[in-house]
């Protein structure tokens, strides 16, 4: 699938700088050409003579030729590759990236290449977590750049959480899926929400509910898998993004849910509503944690603002929208009162009556009911296959 593909490799000073040697070796083995560009600390955890070996070209780090003043052209190279992969990516890297400093080969070859960026960041838990890393991940995403998310694991730093460079085995899988052919979305955006909601009773205790994430991520997953950029809109959930089409925004509440969706939605061809939002949030929430008392204690409710149907509202012809509905009685009568109300072009029902569907399982049994008063039934599937199901009647939907 990548033979003769020209992919640029960027790695800098991380410790987890040894994985790009695995990685350059695995594309190599695909019959990508590969140009390694190297940061001056990057050579400090890895030697260009191990990289040149296993890439079969000269390692560039330099602007200019020590010994006979030649020149490196970064644009030269920002136009010859079909994609750039810059991994491991520091911390510091991320940052200059993220503010357009280019003091060295590598981030002026970034700021020329006009081929689709995936990075992959590797740093401590710490560090990532800083708001700082996050605002600068935030705005490569805002430029089109495709964030590879740290796994969680055993760090350098003797820590284990968040952070570590993905394994270069799951990198190889996501390159090759810039490349897959036959994909049916190409050129498009999409909206998916997933997850649960949180709604504040106090600093500890919240109303939510049992939906894992797993539908929504699915769909996400299939929807990169054909082609389109995703932007996926997660609520509490300890699932990984593992496609690099797929930009993962998280929220905790229905009304942050709400807010940063209708931001996101105007700019999309159609939107997915996989999320389970709470309806109700509370009223007052506590700024300090309830104590046990004698009494009864009472927590009043107000309805949350409902998203899908503000997205029916907002839609263009051109844009599609999608909803989910989750029933445990009056199952077709209610799918179809959400299917009108909401404006949607078709709803996805399953039933908490169907052994296997719903919260927490792996397996889905859907019913897709559209506007035009089809009904298909499906069998119990795995999430995975369901969700192929669903972007099937997506682009089924989005032919001429």
């Amino acid at each position: 699938m990548l033979k003769d593909k020209k992919i640029l490799l960027g790695i800098t000073g991380s410790i987890a700088a040894y994985k790009a040697a695995i990685l350059l070796r695995l594309l190599v083995k695909e019959g990508a050409q590969v140009q390694v560009l190297i940061t001056p600390a990057g050579k400090e955890f890895i030697t260009p003579v191990t990289l040149s070996a296993l890439s079969g070209k000269p390692v560039e780090s330099d602007f200019f030729g020590t010994t006979d003043g030649s020149w490196h052209s970064h644009v030269d190279m920002g136009l010859w590759a079909d994609l750039m992969l810059i991994a491991p990516c520091s911390a510091n890297t991320l940052g200059k990236l993220a503010n357009g400093i280019a003091d060295n080969l590598l981030l002026t070859t970034y700021l020329s290449a006009k081929c689709p960026v995936l990075i992959a960041p590797a740093m401590d838990l710490d560090m990532y977590k800083h708001p700082a890393i996050q605002k600068n991940i935030d705005i490569l995403r805002s430029f089109g750049n495709h964030i590879i998310e740290p796994a969680t694991g055993e760090l350098a730093s003797g820590l284990c959480g968040k952070g570590r460079m993905e394994e270069p085995e799951n990198i190889l899988e996501m390159v090759k899926g810039f490349f897959q052919s036959g994909q049916k979305l190409i050129g498009k955006k999409f909206l998916v929400t997933a997850g649960p909601t949180y709604e504040n009773i106090d600093p500890v205790r919240f109303i939510g509910n049992y939906s894992t994430g797993k539908m929504g991520y699915a769909i996400a997953e299939t929807l990169a898998n054909q082609g389109a950029e995703v932007v996926l809109i997660s609520g509490p959930t300890s699932l990984p993004v593992s496609h690099p089409s797929v930009s993962r925004i998280d929220v905790v509440s229905a009304k942050h849910m709400y807010e940063t969706t209708i931001k996101h939605f105007p700019n999309m061809d159609g939107a997915i509503m996989t999320a389970a939002v709470a309806d109700f949030t509370p009223i007052v929430q506590e700024k300090s944690k309830v104590k046990r008392g004698k009494e009864n204690y009472s927590i009043e409710l107000k309805p949350t603002q409902d998203i899908a149907a503000q997205l029916g509202k907002m839609k263009k012809p051109t844009q599609h929208l999608v909803g989910f509905a989750l029933e445990t009685d009056n199952e077709l009568e209610n799918a179809r009162k959400k299917l009108t109300d909401k404006n949607l072009d078709f709803i996805v029902l399953n039933s908490l009556n169907d052994e296997g569907a719903g919260f927490g399982h792996d397996t889905n049994k859907i019913s897709i009911l559209d506007k035009n008063n089809n009904i298909s039934g499906f069998e119990l599937k795995t999430k995975a296959d369901v969700a192929v199901d669903i972007v099937e009647k997506i682009v089924d939907m989005m032919r001429p």
